[in-house]
């Protein structure tokens, strides 16, 4: 799904509900523990859990019944983050350019509609310039499909100008494919190998076609309340299969930032927006809060499912957050959690 960029502020001066214990030294709950809450009451979640990471150690808090720190659940458009490593990782290891050509490495799929291949270079999908269309636009996330299937959706239609920042999952699916084109396997077995196992997050994983979530794990539920907890996550593929905890994500998002998967040249290739005029770099994108600070990271929407991780540029302090239901309906939340969390305090 698309980054949310407006940033409007929402008082702060907020009663705190229910909230689980919090693991801190700190005298007080932080202003983002106190408006977690407002995700169950204003942004009508059946419940919603915070993770921040930071030196000191970390700090947990819940409202609403049916959600644990230790839950599994589908973090969506996450994936994007993960499926972008791996590609920069391989071209690191030159096994690829950015500057190549979807058509040299998936010879003859990208065409039709007034889409080419040929035109379209692996920089341009991670960065989501392709103008290629989104397949998900007509499948809603609903419909699960191959790789093949998804692609040849999108490309009945044509596409936005190329060049400009069209947010579109079809760009990572195509990512997907080229990934096991280069390597002879899957983008999962790829991620396993990359970054899952050394960084050691256990609750991580790539279902495949498997509904189910690993255990322990919450319900979720539609915007109309629908339980939707079993999912095939073939409706997303490469551009937002992933399942993982809220501890994997922040120690996911520190040891990126931190350069335990890139070096420095690919980490500022990754956050470099130029192209997308200040919107998204790869896989990442920057949210510039109203104290001037910068934080960057992803967010992932699928069906039962609403996750956001944001980081420092330095990977020191992360704090993910997330719901059991597609979306949050006060978009002002958002914005307002993550400057709560990462602007400076006053007393």
């Amino acid at each position: 799904m698309p980054p949310l960029r407006t940033l409007l502020a929402v008082p702060v001066s907020l009663a705190l509900l229910a909230l689980a214990p919090v693991a801190s030294s700190a005298p007080s709950a932080p202003p983002a523990n106190a408006l977690l809450p407002l995700l169950v009451t204003q942004g009508g979640a059946p419940a919603a859990a915070l993770l921040a990471r930071e030196q000191s150690g970390t700090r947990y808090a819940e409202a609403g019944p049916g959600i644990a720190r230790a839950d599994h659940f589908r973090a969506g458009s996450i994936t994007k983050t993960f499926i972008a490593t791996v590609v920069l990782q391989l071209a690191a290891e030159h096994r690829l350019k950015l500057s190549d050509t979807v058509e040299e490495h998936l010879p003859g799929l990208v065409r039709g509609a007034g889409n080419d291949g040929r035109a379209l270079t692996l920089r341009a999908l991670l960065t989501h310039t392709s103008g290629l269309n989104d397949f998900t636009a007509y499948t809603l996330g609903q419909v699960p499909l191959t790789p093949l299937q998804a692609v040849r959706i999108a490309l009945t239609h044509p596409p936005a100008t190329p060049g400009r920042y069209s947010y579109s999952n079809t760009n990572y699916v195509l990512l997907g494919m080229v990934i096991r084109q280069i390597t002879g396997r899957s983008y999962a077995t790829e991620a396993e190998q990359r970054i899952i196992a050394p960084l050691h997050l256990t609750g991580t994983s790539f279902p495949g076609s498997r509904t189910s979530l690993p255990s322990p794990h919450g319900r979720a539920y539609t915007a109309e309340g629908t339980d939707v907890t079993a999912l095939d996550p073939r409706v997303a593929g490469a551009a937002g299969e992933l399942v993982t905890t809220l501890a994997d994500l922040d120690h996911f998002y520190a040891g990126l930032l931190g350069g335990r998967l890139l070096s420095p040249y690919w980490l500022h290739e990754m956050t470099d927006t130029r192209t997308t005029h200040g919107r998204y770099g790869m896989g990442l994108f920057p949210v510039k809060l109203p104290c001037g600070t910068t934080v960057w990271g992803h967010n992932g929407r699928i069906t039962g499912s609403y996750v956001r991780t944001a980081a420092t540029v330095d990977g020191r302090r992360v704090l993910t957050f997330r719901v059991n239901t597609t979306a949050v309906t006060d978009s002002d939340l958002e914005p307002a959690l993550l400057a709560a969390e990462f602007c400076p305090r006053t007393s």
